[in-house]
């Protein structure tokens, strides 16, 4: 299972392909497929927008902690 489970997930939830996401973070989508496998890890800035986009916390995205409120 890939530690960025959650980023998948919350992709699919808004029915966004990875090519889309890639757009919205300025990287391609194999860029962007590598991330949500965990083949690489995803810089700190761009988790930030991960999370501001989807309006949880980086927390959330990382697994340290279930409650995806930002606090």
């Amino acid at each position: 299972m890939s530690c960025y489970k959650r980023i998948r997930d919350l992709r699919e939830d808004k029915d966004l392909t990875q090519a889309q996401m890639g757009k919205i973070l300025s990287c391609s989508q194999r860029v962007y497929s590598n991330y949500e496998r965990g083949d690489i890890d995803i810089p700190t800035s761009t988790l930030i927008k991960i999370a501001d986009f989807h309006k949880v916390s980086v927390d959330y995205l990382l697994n340290r902690t279930d409650d995806p409120n930002i606090q």
